[in-house]
């Protein structure tokens, strides 16, 4: 009996110190063995023995960890403030340094992570971070995976999730994507135009080429135009009919009648030329005309001074001024003979 107690306390110490150093490592966990506080190793997965009482496991994951990083505020190069939140994927590739040189390696990756963001915001534009964020992205990686390299972690990407921006900020840029839409469709539109014009210009060549084109064209116009069922149609007179007609009449002349007609026009101009000077000595008359009526006006107004020069005119009893007798230029003018007529013929009588 004492042997078979003795046997029996044997198996069943055996089997609690196999307890206490069995271990079992996943498939994503790296195990390191602390032996009396001093790393001696790592464990690959699967069932692994310790020294029971004299060794430690620590347990470290391999797997990627998708971090999010708070949203970051921050002042722009160019004097922006917006706030820009990102997300850290990283996994550890050496678990003995992630165990040993860093307290945290998870906090550690979070606060580089933050600083390296404000330190992205400061040195880039707003339309950087809003437009070229893939370039960011891969500023912001090398910036947080110097660091981490010493923890035994290494970023595989970093990514900008969200840029928030100032409401007054939000509303500038959309009245300056308002008016650069208005812009391009009135590009469009001018450059519309332009073809247009350019195809227009090249029709109207081609038709003056051909008359027929143009009248063709006219008719489909008329047809158009009636399928409207208007109750008038007005049609305009072809002009081409008119240069048809004009290039039909017969411009030759005789050589006679040309030279008669040539000595009419001579008589016509040389007429022309004496009433221009008849009317020039008519004119002539009718100032001294107006001259002498001034006078009487004035005579009229001082009687007394009139009275003592009766040769120049004499005042009537009824207080108007008598008959003036008439300058020679203005019987020039009153004789009827001097009007000078011109007949048919041209010649002047």
């Amino acid at each position: 009996m004492d042997i078979l107690a003795i046997v029996v306390g044997i198996v069943g110490l055996g089997g609690v110190l196999t307890a206490a150093s069995a271990r079992v490592v996943a498939q994503y966990e790296k195990a390191l063995i602390f032996r009396f506080g001093r790393v001696v190793g790592t464990r690959d997965p699967g069932l692994r023995m310790l020294v029971p009482f004299i060794d430690r496991m620590r347990k470290v994951s391999t797997q990627i960890v998708t971090m999010p990083v708070p949203a970051q505020e921050g002042i722009t190069r160019d004097n922006v403030t917006v706030r820009v939140d990102a997300v850290v994927y990283f996994r550890v590739i050496d678990p003995v340094l992630a165990v040993v040189e860093v307290q945290n390696y998870l906090f550690a990756v979070g606060q580089v992570a933050q600083t390296s963001l404000r330190s992205i915001i400061g040195k880039s534009d707003l339309d950087a971070l809003l437009s070229n964020r893939e370039e960011l992205n891969k500023g912001l990686e090398i910036m947080i995976d110097s660091p981490a390299l010493g923890w035994g972690v290494h970023i595989d990407r970093v990514e900008i999730k969200d840029v928030a921006l100032p409401d007054s900020l939000k509303r500038s840029m959309s009245r300056q994507a308002e008016a650069e839409r208005e812009r391009r469709a009135r590009v469009i539109s001018a450059e519309g135009e332009l073809q247009a014009s350019q195809m227009l210009a090249q029709a109207g060549a081609q038709m003056s080429e051909s008359p027929a084109a143009l009248q063709l064209r006219l008719l489909e116009t008329v047809v158009q135009v009636a399928a409207e069922k208007n109750s008038t149609l007005v049609l305009p007179f072809p002009v081409e009919l008119l240069r048809f007609l004009e290039r039909a009449t017969p411009q030759s002349r005789t050589p006679e009648k040309s030279d008669e007609h040539a000595a009419v026009a001579d008589r016509s101009t040389a007429a022309a030329d004496e009433r221009a000077a008849f009317t020039e000595k008519s004119m002539a008359a009718a100032d001294e005309r107006a001259a002498i009526t001034e006078k009487s006006t004035a005579a009229a107004d001082k009687p007394a001074a009139v009275t003592e020069k009766p040769s120049t005119f004499e005042i009537s009893a009824a207080g108007e001024p008598a008959a003036i007798p008439a300058s020679p230029a203005q019987r020039e003018l009153d004789s009827p003979q001097e009007s000078p007529t011109v007949t048919e013929n041209g010649t002047r009588t």
